[in-house]
């Protein structure tokens, strides 16, 4: 808390210094001054000559600088003057708590931060950093660097300020259970335990060397703000929401008397009968706001009637003093319930000698006795003490010699003038002694005003006592309970009380928030003997009365009817008991004493709220005073709150948090109080922030769509008639605002939908999509009680989801050209080759299937309720790529089969969506790829025919390496990595690298190409994955078929060639086996073997070519070596 004992004449030179900054700012650098006379006349006329006639270039911006200065004025005496209101709610709040139950905020990431997030992302990536980590981990870095780090949507969000390091975590972890579900299971590794050890690692990343989330620059206050502020926090918050200075502020503090609980108790009664009067005036004078109907007008003076006894109760059901013992104010009977806090009908309260109770704490310490004679030093001596009518107490024994103690006695009372006895003792040494002596007593009548340090008191000794002069050093300390707010002795005359003018002790006591009573007490008494209730009373300085003997500083207090009249001996007390009064009575007038009045400033006569001496005058003298002594009742508190959520939201935005348009606790429980103290109706409020929370979601930054729906329902709520807050007028003005801020939060909405990718990155806010779409059909809605047409709701959100489709593709390919663009210098799609046309569309396909597994993965679950919407924005975007897959593949030469891979990236993706899949890109893609399909086979098999037939014929019959068998092992280069290598048309001749993998003689080189293009041709098939079943079941039998057909023709071609030469081998004498009948031999059993593999069947069929086998197997009964 600032201390209110500061230097005033260092604060006279702060603000000497800030003014002389102000006029060196307005005079253009330096002060202005006349300029000297001239010493000639020539150089008079010159002088005069220019300086006649300035530019009108010079004028103008003497004149926009002027009005400049001028608003900046203005803006800075309305923010002083609010924040005037708002100390008052801090300091003394009755009707808000700062809320406990808000979600807590996380930090918010800025751009160097992500920077330095990549840089550590990528060092890892690159080896650099010393965490391990296996290759599958690796892997899943990669990918969340290169798909979300580096994403330009990511920065955007970023920027937007609506991105956290938990969001960051979070998105990691949705990608890693992906990939860890999707691991083999592993033995005595459960996957939870991968999942943590992945964390552990990203968090390691994360940090660095340093901790990255801890940021040892920032401000305190920021650090803080989300939790529980106290006071002097809350102080510091608004100082830099509204600018204020310190100097500023302690000027304020100490004139406002901020940390004197009555003054601030008082102020709240003066403001709250302020608001009654008014509320009075306009029912009298018939000036009303313009409601919708007529019948509100009486409604709305019920309403701001039942506001301010609300706050009355409120302000009633609070403890005197928080800082003191719990003390709760007596609920006082109410003769009415009807208006049981009108504070104008006297006769509602009744408050009798019994309801005033006060109870006081005493402490008396007694230090030491000085001029003890009549007793031998080596005698025991001990004191006792008591309040009249209580216990007594005693100390402990000493000797004559030093009769020293230190002890504290404490008491309790409910005399406020107590009597307090102290004795002094010695112990009796006689045998038939029942008492010991009694040295001397003191009688004391403390108060609660009396001096709390120790004193020396003489005290009453015996007759013929030698201690003539005993004196007892002791301390009586009285504390003042909190709701006793002032005593002393006064001199009274009134009419209906006191009526004989003479000294009391006088105490007034505050019995409830609103009922305050002056009572005058007799000693060991603790009902007042007579009280006076102050309600209605108006306590004032007076001129002194000739006529009355006692005292000499006179004031009275008068009511119709009634006039009291007290004096007290010097100024200063008069003083203090003329503001104790005033806080009582709650009158808006404020009483100054003659002395002070001719001081002050004539304008500042007619102050409205209590305020020191001392700090008035450095109020006035600083500019302050007219800051602290308006009328709230008179300023336009709607107008006013609208420009303190604003300053606050913007504050709020601009903190370390990301906050989403949320306020912190601290900020919320100013806005309520200020709101509930002042008066600012609840509609009001939330359509004032639901448009500064549009206007800022247009602007980029990331809105919580739940906040501004809890908003947009009150004020639907509210206008409609549904009273949220027992409010059941609508103003006109309220009622437009709404409709106005209910379009610009329709196509607000709408346009977030449809840019719904870049609008929540990656799902992020969490949930913000569904509760947008959510927020969406509350908003279409035409009254509150009436439900929207579910049909309606679909409507606009496929309208929505059809423009998404065109700005993602449109984003899309314009990201794809700056890509290409930032590789290498690319021609455009017109100049373009046929293979570069191909290569771009492929890679724009690869982009296309990104964004739809990311919009499955991370925004499906907000469009559940309409999934076939989503399957319908999916066809949309996929029908504009078609244009431009189009334009490729027509671009390609006939016959050429590089654009397979495209059609197994896209239908490998399309075939395992449900809604995608046959649907109507799917269905056009392969319309476009079936002829190209066919086409293909049908070349092959004519290639496969006549390498059969010019292959047998120059056929050495040489045995070659086998390669079949391990083709159904090494699969087809998958697409997009590498390009599908198929075979070549027309050249089927072997491979020169099939010479490479010799491990046993086997077939011919003829056989060995014919079932290597036969098992690579079905091979393809099967991994086009065909969707549609009758077509791929057409393919499968064609193949087979065809590879029936063709061994068929191997066999039979071999079985000649096989034929002849055994029959040239019979007519020689030769017994050896010629190498080449053993070629033909493995061409025919490894045809057995590939007819069960190739010529097969899904179905069970089977192509018999067995019986070809026959003779060769007669003319080799044992089998061949």
């Amino acid at each position: 808390m600032l201390d209110p004992s500061s230097s005033e004449e260092e604060s006279d030179e702060v603000l000497e210094e800030e003014r002389r900054d102000v006029l060196v700012a307005a005079g253009g650098g330096s002060p202005r001054s006349l300029p000297p006379p001239p010493r000639d006349p020539r150089g008079r006329e010159a002088g005069a000559a220019r300086a006649a006639s300035p530019s009108p270039s010079v004028l103008s911006e003497g004149r926009e600088e002027q009005e400049r200065l001028q608003r900046e004025e203005r803006e800075k005496r309305l923010r002083l003057q609010l924040y005037v209101f708002i100390a008052r709610c801090i300091a003394h709040p009755f009707n808000a708590k700062q809320p406990t139950d808000m979600a807590r905020r996380q930090q918010k990431l800025n751009k160097q931060q992500l920077q330095i997030l990549k840089e550590r992302f990528q060092a890892f990536l690159n080896g650099e950093t010393q965490i391990v980590a296996d290759e599958a981990f690796c892997n899943a870095v990669r990918s969340y660097y290169e798909v979300f780090l580096k994403s330009d949507r990511v920065a955007r969000m970023v920027h937007s300020g609506g991105c956290s390091a938990n969001d960051f975590r979070d998105v990691f972890k949705k990608n890693i259970e992906k990939r860890v579900r999707s691991l083999p299971e592993i033995d005595g590794l459960s996957k939870e335990t991968v999942l943590s050890s992945w964390l552990a690692k990203y968090d390691a990343i994360y940090r660095g060397e340093e901790d990255f989330c801890k940021q040892p620059n920032r401000m305190a206050l920021s650090a803080v703000s989300e939790l529980i502020l106290s006071k002097e926090q809350l102080y510091e918050m608004f100082q830099q929401i509204l600018g204020i200075k310190k100097l500023e502020h302690q000027l304020i503090y100490n004139a406002c008397q901020l940390d004197n609980g009555d003054e601030q108790a008082a102020q709240i009664r003066r403001e709250l009968d302020g608001r009654l009067q008014l509320a009075e005036q306009m029912a009298r004078e018939r000036k009303f706001p313009k409601f919708v109907t007529r019948e509100m007008e009486s409604m709305y003076i019920e309403e701001l009637r039942s506001s301010v006894n609300l706050l009355m109760a409120n302000l009633e059901s609070l403890p005197v003093s928080k800082g003191g013992p719990e003390f709760k104010l007596q609920k006082l009977k109410r003769s009415q319930n009807s208006a049981f806090l009108d504070i104008g009908d006297e006769n509602e309260v009744q408050l009798s000698k019994s309801d005033v109770v006060l109870s006081f704490t005493l402490e008396i310490v007694i230090m030491e006795v000085q001029g003890l004679k009549s007793v031998a030093p080596n005698r025991i001596v001990y004191c006792t003490m008591e309040v009249e009518g209580g216990e007594k107490l005693q100390t402990d024994q000493a000797e004559a010699s030093r009769p020293q103690w230190g002890t504290q006695g404490d008491f309790t009372t409910t005399h406020p003038r107590p009597v307090v006895k102290v004795k002094l003792f010695t112990e009796s040494t006689g045998v038939l002694a029942l008492e010991d002596k009694e040295l001397g007593r003191v009688v004391l009548y403390p108060t609660s005003n009396s001096p709390k340090s120790p004193d020396l008191h003489k005290m009453i000794v015996p007759k013929n006592s030698q201690d003539s002069d005993l004196k007892i050093k002791l301390a009586v300390r009285m504390d003042k309970p909190p709701h006793m707010k002032h005593c002393g002795y006064l001199y009274a005359l009134g009419q209906k009380v006191w009526k004989r003018w003479k000294k009391r002790y006088f105490v007034l006591v505050q019995v409830s928030q609103y009922t305050f009573a002056m009572c005058s007490y007799r000693e060991k008494k603790s009902e007042p003997q007579e009280l006076m209730q102050l309600e209605g009373y108006t306590v004032d300085y007076t001129a002194p009365h000739t006529g009355l003997q006692g005292g000499r500083m006179f004031f009275n207090a008068v009511k119709e009817g009634d006039t009291v009249i007290f004096a007290s001996d010097d100024e200063q007390d008069r003083i203090l008991w003329v503001q104790a009064m005033y806080r009582a009575t709650g009158q808006s007038y404020k009483p100054i004493p003659a002395s002070q009045a001719q001081k002050m400033n004539p304008k500042a006569g007619n102050v409205n709220t209590g305020i020191s001496p001392l700090y008035t005058d450095r109020g006035q003298k600083h500019g302050m005073d007219e800051f602290i002594s308006a009328n709230p009742c008179k300023f336009d508190h709607a107008s006013l709150f609208r420009l303190l959520q604003r300053q606050t939201l913007d504050h709020r935005l601009n903190d370390s948090y990301s906050c989403l348009g949320w306020f912190s606790p601290g900020q919320v429980f100013v806005l309520d109080e200020y709101c509930a103290r002042y008066g600012v109706r609840g509609c009001h409020r939330h359509l004032c922030y639901l448009d500064e929370l549009i206007e800022y979601s247009e602007n980029g930054s990331v809105i919580d769509p739940t906040l501004l729906h809890y908003s947009f329902a009150f004020c639907a709520s509210h206008v409609h008639g549904n009273r949220p807050d027992g409010i059941g007028t609508v103003s006109v003005e309220e009622k437009e605002r709404f409709e106005e801020i209910k379009d610009r939060l329709s196509s607000l909405l709408e346009n977030q939908i449809s840019h719904f990718r870049y609008c929540f990155p990656f799902g992020r806010p969490e949930g913000a999509l569904k509760a947008t779409l959510s927020l969406l059909e509350r908003v279409l809605m035409k009254d509150i009680a009436t439900p929207i047409p579910a049909e309606e709701v679909k409507k606009v959100v496929r309208k929505c989801l059809e423009k998404a489709a065109l700005i993602n593709y449109t984003r899309l390919t314009e990201y794809a050209k700056i890509e290409a663009t930032a590789e290498k210098d690319s021609e455009t799609m017109n100049q373009a080759t046929p293979a570069r046309k191909l290569e771009e569309v492929l890679h724009l396909a690869e982009l296309c299937i990104e964004v739809l597994q990311q919009n499955e993965e991370h925004h499906s679950e907000a469009f559940a309720w309409w999934p076939e919407l989503l399957a319908e924005h999916a066809e949309k975007f996929l029908s504009l790529y078609s244009v431009d897959m189009d334009s490729a593949l027509e671009a390609q030469p006939q016959d050429s089969w590089e654009s397979f891979p495209l059609f197994q990236l896209l239908n490998n993706a399309l075939r395992s969506d449900t809604f995608l899949c046959n649907g109507k890109f799917h269905k056009h893609l392969q319309e476009i790829f079936v002829p190209m399909v066919i086409r293909y086979i049908d070349l092959m098999e004519s290639s496969i025919a006549q390498s059969i037939h010019r292959g047998l014929e120059q056929e050495s019959w040489q045995p070659v390496k086998s390669i079949t068998n391990s083709l159904p092992n090494v699969a087809l280069p998958k697409v997009p990595s590498l390009p599908l290598n198929l075979p070549q048309i027309p050249s089927f001749t072997t491979p020169t690298w099939m010479t490479s993998m010799y491990d046993s003689t086997n077939g011919s080189a003829t056989s060995e190409d014919l079932f290597w293009k036969l098992d690579a041709l079905q091979m393809f098939v099967f991994d086009l994955h065909w969707p549609e079943p009758e077509f791929a079941h057409h393919l499968e039998q064609r193949l087979k078929l065809m590879a029936t057909d063709m061994i068929e023709a191997c066999v039979k071609r071999t079985r000649i060639a096989f034929e002849l030469k055994l029959q040239k081998t019979n007519k020689s004498t030769d017994l050896r086996i010629p190498p080449s009948l053993c070629t033909m031999f493995n061409v025919l059993v490894d045809a057995k073997k590939q007819t069960a593999k190739l010529c097969i069947l899904d179905g069970g069929q089977e192509t018999f070519i067995i019986f070809l086998f026959y003779p060769v197997i007669f003319v080799f009964p044992f089998g061949f070596p």
